[in-house]
C-alpha cells in the first residue's frame, strides 16, 4: 500500500466554513512558506466563495492574492475550487469569459484546478477541464455527492469514467454535506480505483460527525488523497483535523510521513488567526449536527438560514422551513445541494414558509432552473410546479452555454471607456460581478464602508442601517446598534412602523442590484420595479397597484432589510 496525500484547506474552504469566507490575505501570507514546506499534495488557496468575499467585504483583488501566495508557495501545487461554466459565480458564464478566466488564473498561480458542477452535469465542466488542460494544468474531475432516491454510486462511477474521458487527472468526491457513510466510501473509492486510473481525492465536511471514519474507510478502499483542515480551522462544517489524521494514520500501510512537529508550529500561528476572527465563528458551524443525516442540508445552509430567519424575526419558522427544504428538492427533481444550487433551494424554501403559499413567490434564478438553463436535474423536476413558475415557456435540453453569446469584449469596452480597467483580470472581475466590482476597480470602495448581502452557506448577519464596521489594532469587526427612541419596540421584539400610502417594501434583506423605474415613469401591477440579490439570488420587486413612481429611496448597491421602503406608487 501506498502512502496518503493530504490537501490542506485552511486558506480557503475551511475558513469559508467556519469565518465567513473572510480571512484576509496579510494573515494568509505570514504562514504560507511554512505550509509549503509541510509536503501537501496541494493547498487549495483559491476559488469557492474567496473571489467574491474579496472584493464584497475585504476591499482585496483576489488575483493579487494568488499572485502573493505563489510567491511564497513554490513547491506545493496550488489548487482552486472551480463551479464549473458557473467559474466563481452563480450563473452560468458564455465560453469566452470561462476560457479567459481559466488561462489568467493559471497564468496567476493556479496549479490544479478542481472543476465541478452543482448538477453533475458533465457539459457544464468541459470547457473549462479543456481550457485548463490546454494550459497545462492539473484537472481534478470532480463528483458532487449527494443521497436520494434518484442518485446511486454507478452514477457516481460513471461520471467519474466520462471525466476520465475527458483526460481529468484525478477525480474528487465532493462530500459537502458529510453524509458519506464508511461503507459507502469504501465501495465507491473501491469501485473508482478499480474502473479508472485516476487518482482518487476524497474531500467531506464533518457536519455530520462520521467523516473521520469513512476517511479511513476511504485508505482501505485506497484513496490517494485526503482533504484536510489544520486544527484550529477544523470540524463543525470544516473538514477533519490535519493533524489528528496524520497521527491516526502512523504506523499503518496509509502512513502520510507528514512531521507532527511542523504541523504543531502551524497551527499555533492558526490558533492566534482564529481569536483575531473570533466575532465571525458562527458557533453553530463549528458543531457537529446531526440535523444534516436527516434533511441532507449542508451545516453552512442551516448557519444561513438561522441567520436569514433572525432578520426576518421568523426564527420560529425554522423547523418548518426544514421541514419544507427536502420538498423543493424533490420538486426540483433533487440536485445535490451545494452552490449555486444550494442556494436556489435554500431561499425558496424560505420564501414558501414566510410567504404563506408555495411558489407564490420565486426567485430570477429558480425561473432559469426550471428552464434548463442551470443544465439537466438529476431527476425531472415537478411538472404542475414547473408551469406555475414558468408557465408554457420552452425547457431547454441544450448545453446551456451554447445560448450564450460571447461577452468578454463588451466587458473589456464598457470598462475601459468606464475608466476602471486596467487588465483582463480586472475585465474578468467586472464581468462576474457586475454589480459590485466597479465601485471596487474605481478605489472607491473601503473595508470599513463595504455593505453586504449575506453569503449563504457560511452564515454571516446581514449589513443593515444600525450596522457599523469598528476597528481594533486594525482589525475590522461588525457590530450591530439596536436603535432606540424612534421604534416602538413590542414584547415580540417585532419593529412597528407608520407605513406610507403607495409604498413598496423590500420583503427581504438583500442589496438592490438594478431599478427598472424611474421618479414619473407610469407602471402596471406585477410589472417588475426593482431587482434584490438576497442570498445571492436574484428576485423581482413587483408593482401592487397601477400608477406612477413618485419616490425612489434606494439605488443600485443599497443595502436593504425586510421592511425597507424602496419606493413610493400613487
Amino acid at each position: 500500500m501506498k502512502k496518503v496525500r493530504f490537501t490542506e484547506t485552511a486558506l480557503r474552504d475551511a475558513h469559508q466554513s467556519l469565518l465567513a469566507t473572510r480571512m484576509r490575505t496579510r494573515d494568509m501570507v505570514p504562514v504560507a512558506e511554512e505550509l509549503d514546506k509541510v509536503g501537501y499534495y496541494s493547498i487549495e488557496a483559491w476559488g469557492g466563495a474567496t473571489f467574491d468575499t474579496c472584493i464584497r467585504y475585504l476591499n482585496e483583488d483576489p488575483w493579487e492574492r494568488l499572485r502573493q501566495l505563489k510567491s511564497e508557495i513554490t513547491k506545493t501545487p496550488i489548487q482552486m475550487l472551480l463551479r464549473g461554466q458557473n467559474l466563481v459565480g452563480y450563473k452560468h458564464y458564455p465560453d469566452d469569459i470561462v476560457t479567459k478566466f481559466v488561462e489568467k488564473s493559471y497564468e496567476n498561480g493556479v496549479d490544479i484546478f478542481r472543476v465541478f458542477d452543482a448538477l453533475n452535469d458533465i457539459r457544464n465542466m468541459e470547457t473549462t477541464i479543456k481550457a485548463a488542460k490546454e494550459q497545462g494544468a492539473q484537472v481534478q474531475g470532480t463528483i458532487s455527492y449527494t443521497i436520494s432516491p434518484v442518485h446511486s454510486l454507478d452514477d457516481f462511477v460513471e461520471l467519474a469514467k466520462e471525466l476520465e474521458a475527458l483526460d481529468c487527472d484525478s477525480v474528487a468526491i465532493k462530500d459537502m454535506a458529510g453524509l458519506l457513510k464508511p461503507s459507502d466510501a469504501y465501495d465507491l473509492v473501491s469501485r473508482l480505483k478499480e474502473e479508472t486510473d485516476l487518482l482518487v481525492d476524497l474531500h467531506c465536511h464533518c457536519t455530520s460527525g462520521i467523516t473521520p471514519i469513512s476517511y479511513y474507510a476511504a485508505c482501505e478502499a485506497g484513496v490517494d488523497i485526503l482533504d484536510t483542515a489544520i486544527s484550529p480551522l477544523s470540524w463543525g462544517t470544516s473538514q477533519p483535523p490535519t493533524e489528528s489524521m496524520v497521527a491516526a494514520l502512523q504506523g499503518t500501510p496509509y502512513d502520510t510521513g507528514l512531521d507532527l512537529n511542523l504541523l504543531n508550529h502551524i497551527k499555533k500561528y492558526f490558533e492566534q488567526i482564529k481569536e483575531k476572527y473570533l466575532a465571525l465563528l458562527d458557533p453553530i458551524s463549528e458543531k457537529i449536527d446531526t440535523d444534516v443525516l436527516l434533511y441532507q442540508i449542508p451545516g453552512g445552509m442551516l448557519s444561513n438560514l438561522i441567520s436569514q430567519l433572525k432578520e426576518q424575526n421568523a426564527l420560529d419558522r425554522y423547523n418548518d422551513v426544514l421541514e419544507e427544504m427536502p420538498r423543493v428538492r424533490e420538486d426540483m427533481g433533487y440536485p445535490p445541494l451545494v452552490t449555486p444550487t444550494s442556494q436556489i433551494v435554500g431561499i425558496q424554501a424560505v420564501m414558501n414558509v414566510l410567504g404563506g403559499e408555495r411558489y407564490k413567490t420565486v426567485s430570477n434564478e429558480v425561473k432559469e432552473y426550471m428552464k434548463g438553463n442551470y443544465g439537466k436535474p438529476p431527476a425531472e423536476v415537478n411538472k404542475e410546479i414547473a408551469e406555475k413558475i414558468i408557465g408554457d415557456e420552452e425547457v431547454i435540453t441544450c448545453r446551456p452555454a451554447d445560448l450564450l453569446e460571447p461577452e468578454f469584449d463588451k466587458y473589456k469596452s464598457e470598462g475601459t471607456d468606464a475608466g476602471f480597467i486596467k487588465s483582463d483580470e480586472d475585465v474578468l472581475t467586472y464581468a462576474l460581478y457586475p454589480a459590485i466590482a466597479p465601485k471596487f476597480l474605481k478605489g472607491e470602495a473601503t473595508e470599513e464602508e463595504l455593505k453586504s448581502v449575506s453569503l449563504p452557506e457560511e452564515g454571516n448577519e446581514i449589513a443593515i442601517p444600525t450596522q457599523y464596521n469598528v476597528e481594533v489594532d486594525g482589525d475590522v469587526f461588525e457590530v450591530k446598534i439596536m436603535p432606540t427612541g424612534f421604534l416602538e419596540i413590542e414584547e415580540t421584539g417585532d419593529k412597528t412602523f407608520e407605513p406610507v400610502e403607495g409604498g413598496i417594501y423590500s420583503s427581504m434583506q438583500g442589496m438592490v442590484i438594478k431599478l427598472n423605474v424611474n421618479v414619473g415613469d407610469r407602471v402596471t401591477e406585477g410589472s417588475t420595479i426593482a431587482v434584490i440579490e438576497a442570498m445571492k439570488m436574484e428576485n423581482d420587486i413587483q408593482s401592487e397597484v397601477d400608477g406612477i413612481v413618485k419616490d425612489i429611496f434606494v439605488e443600485p448597491g443599497d443595502a436593504v432589510s425586510a421592511g425597507d421602503i424602496l419606493m413610493v406608487i400613487e
